[in-house]
């Protein structure tokens, strides 16, 4: 046995927690990679495009997203949950998946007219029937995705979305700026699913075997079928405003609120992803201890509030000058939109968190169930809002969405013993901070200079104002994050 052998074999395993911190900073690679691709993808597509343009695919990806739900089932989730799932059960999934995804698109087929005489958009019926196809392209790749979450290979599938996102976005712009208006949207979408699903046969060396067991299947939807009414539901109730705005008013005003929800979700609802995304596999493999769980979720929860919550009240300090600099004035309408929702981005960030919690122990009866409360009373909050125009609709979403993180953390907390006041407390000095930076640098704005220069000033301003707040008031959080850089910065040195 040579040196390196014998190196090898006396390598120890990697602990959890350097899984965890690996995967964490993997899957904000992904996350922040992917999000800057088709950022910066936008930003060249919505000079490029008309707000009819987005708003048409606004329009059907609320369809296809209530699609991609069924597919997956929620038994994605119950074979990460699951300890020790067998080669039966992941072929067993697959074969389900795949036959279920074509079912769905051969309905999408059928209905794409009605979809298209309801909305009054002619064009919608033809794009519908080719956009469909991304249900089987990606109900393919399923398994492949879930086992390696369940591994927290998330180097890995970072370079698979990134790369994938990168190709896809050239090439919509390529179709954009030789007109092909909407188009270029859709192909931008169909190659990225392509490339995503080859690259995770390619990667993850996994192959269905020819087995079905009704065993098996019936094991995991009892488990799965509660993530799926309650993965359903939340699709439904997070998609439910495009319909009705792209219903109730037009394309164009569909086309404005996509696009200030597109980047209003850059650092909400991506930051809880990439924490989702790890944390969950994580929570599974401790769910049996609690005050494991506990401490876990404390950190995570302050962790997430001291990034989430100043990038919030500074995107709506900065909306005004940010959104004309980055989409130019024909999206000027747009800006309170953005505004409204940054204020729901404020509770989205920390919805998840506790909601993996509950799925971790096994609870997904319970969740289903609370579900169906928190988002009714979410959807009476936007009906209602609706006699208000469309700002009353994003208000509604705004109460929704802090009635939905009340749920989630009161739930969570009857199985950590940490409740959603403690929450509250632990990343209220944070919020604070955050809201004083705002105020201070929101005052700049009387500034006689232009809108980049004005941008720069606020957004130095802030940062400033909030990193001597959180030194003065000594967050815990700044210490974790310093703690692990310093972590980070030995490693590399060693």
């Amino acid at each position: 046995m040579n040196d390196f052998d014998k190196k090898t074999i006396d390598m120890p395993e990697p602990s959890l927690k350097e899984k965890t911190i690996s995967g964490m900073l993997w899957s904000a690679l992904q996350r922040f990679g992917v999000m800057f691709i088709s950022f910066v993808a936008n930003l060249i597509l919505a000079r490029l495009l008309l707000p009819e343009d987005f708003g048409c695919i606004g329009i059907l990806m609320v369809f296809i997203a209530i699609s991609n739900t069924f597919i997956d089932g929620g038994f994605g989730s119950a074979l990460i949950q699951k300890n020790n799932p067998t080669e039966e059960d992941y072929s067993t999934i697959f074969y389900f998946n795949l036959a279920f995804s074509v079912f769905l698109y051969v309905l999408l087929w059928f209905s794409s007219r009605f979809v298209s005489e309801f909305y009054r958009i002619e064009d919608l019926d033809h794009i519908l029937k080719v956009l469909g196809i991304i249900l089987i392209i990606n109900a393919s790749g399923i398994i492949q995705s879930n086992q390696l979450r369940k591994k927290l290979e998330f180097k890995k599938m970072s370079y698979i979305y990134i790369s994938s996102m990168l190709c896809a976005g050239i090439v919509s712009i390529l179709l954009a700026y030789h007109g092909y208006g909407v188009w270029s949207l859709v192909v931008q979408l169909i190659i990225n699913s392509i490339l995503v699903n080859l690259q995770l046969w390619l990667f993850n060396k996994w192959y269905p075997s020819f087995i079905f067991s009704w065993k098996s299947f019936k094991e995991l939807f009892g488990f799965g079928n509660y993530i799926l009414l309650s993965n359903l539901l939340n699709t439904f109730c997070n998609n439910i405003q495009g319909l009705i705005i792209g219903r109730v008013f037009s394309a164009k005003d569909l086309g404005f609120y996509a696009q200030a929800r597109k980047l209003e979700e850059i650092p909400s609802t991506s930051l809880s992803q990439i924490v989702g995304q790890v944390s969950y596999p994580v929570f599974s493999k401790i769910q049996t201890d609690r005050v494991a769980l506990k401490n876990a979720l404390r950190k995570t929860i302050k962790s997430l509030a001291f990034i989430n919550f100043p990038l919030m009240i500074l995107l709506i300090v900065i909306a005004r000058p940010l959104i004309i600099f980055l989409f130019s004035e024909k999206w000027i309408e747009s800006i309170p939109y953005f505004q409204i929702l940054c204020i729901a981005g404020i509770a989205i960030c920390l919805q998840d968190v506790n909601y993996y919690i509950v799925a971790a122990v096994g609870r997904s009866n319970e969740l289903f169930r609370w579900n169906v409360v928190k988002r009714s009373l979410g959807l009476l909050f936007v009906v209602v809002g609706l006699k208000f125009g469309i700002e009353g609709i994003l208000y509604g979403m705004v109460l929704g969405s802090f009635t939905i993180y009340i749920v989630n953390a009161w739930l969570a907390s009857k199985y950590v013993d940490y409740t959603c006041f403690s929450q509250i407390r632990d990343v209220s000095t944070t919020l604070l901070i955050a809201i004083l930076a705002g105020i201070c640098s929101y005052m700049l704005k009387y500034l006689e200079t232009n809108e980049l220069l004005l941008l720069i000033i606020q957004m130095f301003s802030y940062l400033l104002c909030y990193v001597i707040g959180s030194c003065l008031f000594k967050i815990e959080a700044l210490d974790i994050y310093l703690s692990e850089f310093r972590h980070i910065l030995n490693k590399v040195k060693l």
